[in-house]
């Protein structure tokens, strides 16, 4: 897996098997004479054909100096191990808790993405013990306030043997359909992505067995309603959401910080980005987080 200058590839033993993430060593991060007291800082990616660590790649380098850093490949996807099962909503609610335990010692401020942000609220509903603060881009459990994403034709589509692995054959994991989501689905703007992003996905949708984590999301397994839960977060929490996010609108995301304005303190939507604003303006999420940091954790 691509991973940026100054990082390298760890991992932990979680119940399905071993996850890998990639944290700063070395040459230009740390210095042999430096405290290893940083406040952790943990980056989740998003699902979705070829997600990986990969998405927070061009972020999470800006923290490098002043945190420690942590970026998984969540179990199913990147360079993690790819378990031939159904997956379930319990797997990662599990795993990143089991991940959180092993690597970090005190509350941790994550900052993840869509799906598997919406997945973290769950976690730290249920043990907030292990959080100080979350900062989410677009958290959605895909079938919010009563919606049912695995009625959708393409979740049904998937459901059907064979077809759902021919799709992701000769659909999902190749160049082009990897290209054509990015431009059409992902991005708000088609001229942000670039062939890295695109070679990167690919290499995460190729590895064995990818298939696996990726349809079970496809077809809608891993999806629930939010709104069931937000109400019960306790952590300080900001939410960063595109305005030309197709899955899922921002008019969502302010339903959820309506629901619990205690905890959900700030909700900044982006003008004219998509579902991944760490890839397509990654400077601008720098800053947000940066910000979001200090108001949450100051």
């Amino acid at each position: 897996m691509l991973q940026p200058l100054g990082f390298e590839q760890s991992s932990v033993n979680t119940s399905l098997g071993r996850m890998v993430y990639y944290t700063a060593s070395g040459s230009p991060w740390q210095d042999k004479s430096e405290k290893s007291d940083k406040e952790t800082l943990l980056f989740l990616h998003g699902f979705g054909g070829g997600s990986s660590a990969y998405e927070w790649s061009k972020v999470y380098p800006a923290f490098a100096a002043e945190y420690r850093v942590i970026a998984p490949d969540l179990i199913g996807w990147g360079g993690s191990e790819h378990p031939q099962r159904s997956y379930k909503i319990e797997d990662y609610l599990t795993t990143i808790q089991e991940l959180i335990e092993q690597t970090c010692t005190e509350p941790v401020m994550v900052i993840a993405s869509s799906l598997t942000a919406a997945l973290t609220i769950r976690v730290a509903i249920a043990r907030p013990d292990l959080f100080k603060s979350l900062i989410l881009v677009s958290p959605a459990g895909l079938s919010d306030f009563g919606q049912d994403y695995s009625r959708s034709f393409f979740a049904q589509l998937v459901s059907v043997p064979f077809v759902d692995r021919l799709l992701y054959s000769t659909g999902i994991a190749t160049d082009s359909g990897i290209r054509s989501f990015l431009e059409q689905r992902q991005f708000a703007e088609s001229n942000r992505v670039y062939q890295e992003i695109v070679d990167a996905y690919l290499q995460s949708a190729q590895q064995p067995n990818a298939e696996y984590a990726a349809l079970s999301f496809v077809r809608g397994d891993l999806c629930f309603d939010l709104s069931l839960y937000i109400q019960q977060l306790t952590t300080p929490t900001a939410i960063i959401w595109g305005q030309k996010s197709q899955f899922t609108g921002p008019e969502i995301g302010r339903r959820f910080a309506e629901m619990n304005p205690q905890s959900i303190r700030f909700f900044q939507p982006l003008e004219n980005v998509g579902l991944t604003p760490q890839l397509e303006l990654p400077a601008v999420t720098i800053g947000l987080i940066r910000k979001f940091l200090t108001l949450l954790n100051g």
